[in-house]
């Protein structure tokens, strides 16, 4: 009289992704250079995911992922193109993880100090970028804190480089974004965000959480990735590290000595450093 439900077979369910995982590889295939180091079986998995696991859309996604970075080069972005829009710490990475390990950004928007379209573009790719190569083995993804302490529609980005931001997240880096907590944002961000967020698709929409730090409810969920010790201050934290704007770049100038080894673009990284691999 009832039908019963089907449940996926687990195991099943594993074979089924493995062989669309070597289906979507052979797909793009033959791959060289860079092409080759970046498409991992991870990377497949995460393209995959992204689309549903539908063959047809994860192949036409990534093949326009390879192709933005052939011209964009985000690998070869070094430091000192994009420190300029780093000196106020609106974006950086933090020196403390999520409970899990993850690499966490911090966003501060209130502290915009360009006008540049494309510098915050190019610092952001760089950020993203800098966030991977710091994963640590086993990690693919990648927390935001984003406080909006000082923001203001005055200093918002256009809705340009909102638009822009989103399609690069959701298009080039998929399923790096685990979780984003946007802390505090003033009433007026709501009517930004009615505009921002029909740039998101569901998946990422729904990974942006508010957080009120006069919400309990909102403040338990937050501190289930965090452990209160390691967030700083402003995040209703209580760590008092804070940005230092000449030590960060020391750290981005190692790092991008590690991410040339990666790519295998030593002869590409900037006399500064080389210097410091010297």
């Amino acid at each position: 009289m009832f039908s019963r439900k089907k449940h996926a077979n687990p195991e099943h369910e594993a074979e089924r992704h493995e062989a669309k995982i070597k289906t979507l590889k052979d797909a793009v295939e033959p791959l060289s250079g860079r092409n080759d180091i970046y498409v991992t079986e991870q990377c497949l998995k995460r393209y995959l995911d992204a689309r549903n696991w539908n063959l047809e859309k994860s192949r036409k996604m990534l093949e326009e992922s390879l192709k933005w970075r052939s011209t964009y080069k985000p690998e070869e972005i070094h430091w000192n193109e994009v420190a300029v829009e780093g000196e106020t710490g609106k974006l950086y990475r933090a020196k403390f993880h999520d409970r899990e390990g993850r690499t966490v950004l911090v966003l501060r928007p209130g502290k915009q100090n360009t006008n540049s379209h494309e510098g915050q573009l190019r610092h952001l790719v760089y950020m993203l970028e800098n966030a991977i190569i710091n994963l640590p083995e086993g990690q693919e993804q990648m927390i935001w804190l984003i406080d909006f302490t000082g923001w203001s529609l005055s200093n918002a980005v256009p809705i340009k480089t909102a638009r822009d931001t989103a399609n690069i997240l959701q298009n080039h880096y998929p399923e790096r974004l685990a979780i984003a907590f946007l802390y505090n944002p003033p009433r007026v961000f709501e009517a930004f965000w009615k505009v921002v967020k029909y740039f998101l698709d569901p998946k990422t929409y729904h990974k942006v959480n508010f957080v009120y730090s006069k919400n309990e409810e909102s403040i338990k969920v937050m501190h289930k990735f965090f452990d209160p010790e390691v967030l700083p201050l402003e995040f209703g934290g209580k760590n008092k590290v804070e940005y230092d704007h000449e030590e960060f770049g020391q750290m981005m100038e190692k790092d991008d000595i590690k991410t040339a080894a990666f790519w295998g673009l030593e002869n590409k990284v900037g006399p500064r450093v080389e210097q410091l691999n010297g």
